[in-house]
């Protein structure tokens, strides 16, 4: 079939510069070599929901080639670092999670090319057998998803200090949100963990409030969390994470399990005009 039949193609020309080279064309970062974080500044958040930038995806899951991330796996993603930034916890799970195919998603393009340098130059320094297992992709997830991931395909999903959006004019553009909750959810396997974390009192409660109301997710406490070596990874290894520490802010992190769909209480037209006339009456006779 034609490309233009598989891929949704309208990529800008900023994100076809590859990698991304100085005003003498000379690439900053050569294949293999280590990148310089320096040369890839960019401003730490965007607005997710504006039409300013393009991207290129497929029509849906089952026609995205992974081999272009996994070379040697050729499967899809099963780990989600949502906005990775430079990669600190990206490459810190490939490491954790042997077993597991982690796929950073960013939205910006130097960020994104600083990441893939830095898993290219991570290969090729510890050797073909390591970092197969991890690949970083710029998109815009919150659009997105569902045209990259397979229902219940996801084991883990990470949002590590995402965007406040402190206005409420611009709550839609959080990354948690109710009616993300519920696409995240269908994607996840039954068993798998949302992972939240950021420095920001105020987010966090939104994510305890946003999950707690959701039915597909449970809440984690402290003793089933000790022995999950995400949660340390995601409080130490990402660069934001750092950063925090090193001025001495805090740090709200809270994880959630996805539950069994059997576990869901069952509501049909019978169940639910039972349980609205017995409130009815109860209202009734109250008054």
């Amino acid at each position: 079939r034609k490309r233009e039949d598989i891929l949704v193609s309208t990529m800008s020309k900023e994100t076809k510069k590859r990698p991304l080279s100085n005003d003498e064309g000379i690439p900053i970062t050569a294949e293999g070599e280590m990148p310089k974080k320096r040369f890839y500044r960019a401003r730490a958040h965007c607005n997710p929901l504006s039409h300013n930038d393009t991207f290129e995806y497929p029509i849906n899951p089952e026609m995205m080639d992974w081999t272009v991330h996994y070379p040697v796996l050729k499967k899809p993603p099963t780990v989600l670092d949502v906005g990775c930034g430079f990669g600190g916890l990206t490459v810190k799970l490939s490491a954790l999670l042997p077993e597991e195919r982690i796929l950073g998603m960013e939205i910006r393009t130097k960020v994104t090319e600083y990441v893939r340098l830095r898993i290219v130059a991570l290969r090729k320094e510890k050797g073909d057998r390591f970092y197969q297992n991890v690949s970083v992709m710029r998109t815009n997830s919150m659009k997105y998803l569902p045209h990259y991931c397979k229902p219940a395909s996801l084991t883990k999903l990470f949002f590590c200090f995402p965007d406040p959006h402190f206005k409420r004019k611009n709550y839609g553009r959080r990354i948690v949100s109710e009616r993300l909750l519920t696409e995240y959810a269908y994607f996840l396997k039954e068993g798998g963990h949302l992972y939240c974390i950021t420095d920001v009192l105020e987010l966090h409660k939104w994510h305890v409030d946003k999950c707690n109301q959701h039915p597909l997710f449970r809440k984690l406490d402290d003793s089933e969390l000790d022995s999950d070596p995400c949660v340390k990874a995601m409080r130490t290894a990402t660069e934001e994470s750092q950063k925090v520490e090193r001025a001495g802010g805090p740090k709200y992190h809270v994880v959630y399990e996805r539950i069994p769909n059997n576990n869901l209480e069952v509501v049909n037209t019978e169940s639910f005009f039972v349980e609205n006339e017995a409130e009815t009456s109860k209202a009734d006779n109250e008054n």
